[in-house]
């Protein structure tokens, strides 16, 4: 596919869902199978990313209970199929329940292999959670020298969205970004996206985290026409499996347990922690809206004047709070961030001649 894309054209001056909550009349403490009640997904396809760990093994659960057949592209196949063997489907996965594929978000060749197939199956995706990820770990670099946290969360999705599209607009999918708190952390460094010049694993994350909520942005102002519409969000603070390159003396100083591992009373549990995505997926209350961020079951609130930062988008960490920050919902940063990653991966599903 070329690069050459249409989204510098694109109206983003249309009028837009605001970024205020809507009164969903759900919480920080619902669950992902309370948001889901009176909500039937027979007959409905739902690609979850990590879909067999942590939040994603939640949202895999809740969302195969309400009637939706569930693909999880894994970079751990058989991890993943032990996971979710009491989930799958009895003649392996084709049918009712759940299945399992090979996907490496950080290997774009296995990006395409999997939407190849996915693709050659005929089926149309209706919703779409971008779960997986990695958060704070050590300097790493994937493919042509990217920095990992940015390569896995944002380019890897970005490249499986835009190799599905055909799938999503068949659908007319919702995609659902997992952002998290953290964006505020760092906005875009357009100087040194892959951290060249010293790396840092919380800006990196922030950095990662921001491109999740932009990606969400600007997919939706591409693809409303299309009936795709798309969500970021930041599930809360939940101890799982995406904290492993996170030291216990790290968690101690930041307050996330204490001395004897009890974990703070302000986080939520696995099943609390999916339920913002699995509401961004599925809520009715979300029909004909897009492109807004997230948080506790309901469209978050601005951060307020004085949250933002400096210039450059930086927030301390202790520092962090409610709602999104204005870098991460910038519509030009959006365009500006869907070209480079365009760029970056050589596919765009909305240029020209695609």
């Amino acid at each position: 596919m070329t690069t050459r894309t249409t989204s510098d054209t694109t109206d983003t001056t249309r009028t837009t869902t605001p970024q205020h909550r809507i009164g969903s009349g759900h919480g920080p403490r619902s669950t992902a199978q309370e948001v889901l009640e009176g909500i039937d997904l027979t007959g409905k396809l739902a690609l979850v990313t990590g879909g067999y760990s942590g939040l994603g093994l939640e949202t895999t659960r809740a969302l195969a209970a309400a009637g939706a057949h569930v693909v999880v592209p894994a970079r751990r196949r058989a991890a993943a199929q032990e996971a979710l063997a009491g989930l799958t489907g009895a003649d392996g996965g084709v049918g009712p329940g759940v299945e399992v594929d090979t996907l490496d978000l950080s290997d774009l060749d296995s990006v395409r292999a999997f939407a190849d197939r996915f693709l050659a199956s005929g089926r149309g995706i209706d919703l779409m959670v971008n779960n997986a990820g990695v958060m704070a770990c050590p300097e790493t670099r994937v493919g042509p020298g990217w920095e990992a946290q940015f390569a896995t969360n944002h380019l890897g999705h970005f490249a499986l969205v835009n190799h599905l599209w055909p799938a999503l607009a068949a659908g007319g999918a919702r995609v659902v970004a997992v952002s998290s708190r953290g964006h505020q952390l760092s906005g875009i460094r357009w100087d040194d996206v892959h951290f060249a010049r010293g790396y840092d694993k919380w800006l990196a994350y922030g950095q990662a985290k921001t491109a999740n909520v932009l990606f969400a942005v600007h997919l939706d102002a591409l693809g409303r026409d299309a009936g795709v519409r798309a969500f970021a969000l930041h599930p809360g603070e939940i101890l799982t499996p995406l904290t492993r390159h996170v030291p216990r003396e790290e968690m101690l100083d930041a307050g996330w347990v204490d001395e004897e591992g009890n974990v703070a009373d302000s986080f939520k549990t696995p099943e609390q922690g999916a339920a913002t995505q699995v509401w961004a997926a599925t809520s009715p209350r979300l029909a004909g809206l897009g492109g807004v961020y997230c948080e506790d079951c309901d469209i978050a609130e601005p951060a307020g004047p004085g949250d933002d930062g400096p210039a450059d988008g930086e927030v301390p960490r202790d520092e962090l709070t409610t709602g999104v920050s204005a870098h991460a919902t910038d519509p030009a940063q959006a365009a500006r961030l869907w070209r480079l990653s365009a760029e970056l991966t050589g596919v765009d599903a909305f240029a020209e001649n695609a």
